[in-house]
């Protein structure tokens, strides 16, 4: 049936013309596409985007990632000088963006000597022997960073073993917020008849056991002799550490603890375009107990920048404080005294010892309001229940004055959530920046020492992302150089592995409702972090416009073998669309 008079129907003749014209746009848009620097295709894309993307194939240009799609049409972009990578069916996923980094201490630590992997009380003790062997008497023995707790034992050397085997050196195995030495460092130390609070005493004898905390540190006589580097030297050994975290997926870090000093590092890498990360830079909070509220906003506008300035490269982070001790060394602020194991373990001899709390929640308010002020984003060291308790406090008095939920403040470590703790954070807006290895290393010391039930509080990845809380994560690396053997790991599959599983590194599963998914566990390492840093809309997945930060994998992080996630290594790493780490399997 003929329809006639009707005025959406296109005359006949004219039909050979809109087909022309069609054509016409269809090839012009072919052609005047742009051409690709580089094209990555036959694979497995894992994007990250907000509806967990699955894709074939990306294109780069101008280290920008170009478009994502299917191979067919992603290849259709290529040119004569385009870098074409076929994938070979491997999983591709954003840049690892490490949350929680100590790595220019890390990079210098190993700068003299390797430091000894060290796994029982017999290996410390043989370790410190050799030691004694090659240097001469009353040169200093020094371990960086010795968690006793970490030993098979799960017990402090004694005063009286490291005595045995190191009569005529001074002893000293650091744990950052406690540590222990031998009699003949608290000789020359002037500690034997001090009456300094770090230094613990037996209570019947009234001696010095050897345990000290972090106050008392200052009275070790010990010359640091990384502090004498040259700058040359810090750079290639920052260098060194960067094409470690390259090689295990890293493209971006959260520099954990930083100064102005060590920004200069990375501005001198950046500036012999050396630089093969982005470094969100935390700077530490230039707090003085006696500062009135005009001298502290003084000391930090004098600090000359804020959160987020920078580019793409260097970013001014979170101003930081360090509220508590650390749970390994029993100085973390809990939510109720430490208790009777803790006591042996630790060597605490008061009944209702809590930990360390380093400030007031009066002095807490008085350092958010002006960091709010000033355009800074807040963050502290928080490794015990009381602690997270009194920063929430804090957080809460200052949000009655000006809303903080859009601010993006986080809390590092935590470790103890209550329920309501999660509760406050989510109304908030307050981050998580957690450190999975923390879970698979302690867990099993802190069971023996807290219990059960106040271990149900412990590392709670699903009841924290349930309730809307943005957890990222993180290694807290601090010494040494290699991803698995550091303290502590920084290999992100590993962190990965151990919040999917809740396996622990001593091989028991511990809270398993506390799981989460592999694609939580994913976004903990790239979307969630590039949040932290206010930079998910340059980074953390992988989607047209973002900066082309990729990682190639040995496996598929979505559907391998649960035991196998721990083991997954990139095969290809790139930053802005280069090359930095190669391995050589999709070459082969």
């Amino acid at each position: 049936m003929q329809i006639k008079n009707n005025p959406f129907s296109i005359p006949s003749y004219l039909w050979s013309w809109v087909g022309m014209c069609s054509w016409t746009f269809i090839s012009a848009c072919h052609f005047n596409q742009e051409v690709a620097d580089t094209i990555l295709f036959n694979g497995k894309l894992i994007t990250v985007d907000k509806d967990f993307s699955l894709m074939e194939a990306v294109s780069i240009k101008g280290g920008r990632i170009l478009a994502v799609g299917n191979s067919e049409e992603i290849l259709s972009g290529k040119g004569d000088s385009t870098v074409i990578i076929d994938l070979k069916g491997h999983a591709v996923i954003p840049g690892i963006i490490e949350g929680h980094s100590h790595l220019i201490a890390a990079s210098k630590s190993e700068f003299f000597d390797e430091i000894p992997v060290i796994g029982n009380v017999e290996e410390t003790l043989e370790w410190i022997s050799a030691e004694v062997r090659n240097i001469d008497p009353g040169e200093w023995i020094i371990h960086p960073k010795f968690f006793f707790t970490r030993l098979e034992e799960m017990r402090q050397l004694t005063k009286m073993e490291l005595d045995a085997v190191a009569p005529d050196n001074p002893v000293f195995l650091n744990g950052s917020y406690g540590g222990m030495v031998n009699t003949k460092a608290l000789e020359v130390s002037g500690m034997m008849d001090s009456n300094h609070s770090g230094i613990l005493k037996d209570s019947n004898s009234g001696e010095a056991t050897g345990m000290i905390r972090s106050s008392a540190f200052k009275l070790l006589p010990i010359e640091d002799k990384l502090s004498d580097l040259s700058m040359e030297q810090q750079l290639k050994a920052l260098q060194s550490l960067i094409l470690n975290y390259n090689k295990i997926g890293i493209t971006s870090v959260v520099s954990g603890k930083g100064t102005l000093k060590e920004l200069e590092l990375f501005g001198q890498l950046k500036d012999k375009n050396a630089l093969n990360i982005r470094v969100f830079h935390n700077i530490m909070y230039p707090y003085h107990p006696d500062a009135t509220t005009e001298e502290l906003r003084a000391a930090v506008k004098d600090i000359g920048y804020k959160t987020e300035d920078g580019d793409e490269w260097i970013k001014i982070g979170a101003l930081k404080t360090v509220l508590d001790g650390g749970v390994l060394t029993g100085t973390a602020f809990l939510r109720a005294p430490w208790g009777e194991v803790a006591r042996e373990v630790y060597g605490i001899t008061d009944n209702e010892y809590r930990g360390e709390l380093f400030h007031s929640k009066e002095t807490l308010v008085q350092m958010i309001t002006v960091a709010e002020e000033l355009g800074w984003k807040f963050t502290a060291h928080v490794t015990g229940g009381g602690a997270v308790d009194t920063l929430l406090a804090a957080f809460e008095a200052v949000n009655h004055v000006n809303p903080i939920d859009k601010k993006r403040f986080s809390i590092i470590h935590g470790n103890f959530f209550t329920s309501e703790a999660i509760k406050k954070m989510a109304q908030l807006g307050i981050y998580a920046d957690m450190q999975p290895a923390w879970f698979f290393k302690d867990t099993q010391l802190l069971l023996k020492v807290l219990g059960q039930e106040r271990m149900q509080t412990f590392h709670p990845y699903h009841s924290m992302m349930e309730a809307g809380i943005m957890v990222n994560g993180g290694s807290d690396h601090m010494v040494k150089l290699d991803p698995e053997t550091s303290i502590n790991p920084y290999n992100p599959f590993l962190g990965m592995w151990s919040v999917i599983t809740r396996k622990t590194e001593r091989g028991d599963i511990i809270n398993p409702s506390e799981a989460i998914s592999r694609r939580n566990a994913l976004e903990m390492y790239t979307i969630n972090n590039a949040y932290a840093s206010f930079e998910e809309d340059i980074k953390g997945s992988i989607e047209e416009g973002k900066l082309a930060d990729l990682v190639v994998l040995s496996d598929d992080l979505l559907s391998c073998p649960e035991s196998q996630i721990r083991r997954i290594t990139p095969v290809l790493t790139l930053i802005d669309g280069r090359v930095v780490y190669d391995s050589g399997v999709l070459s082969r």
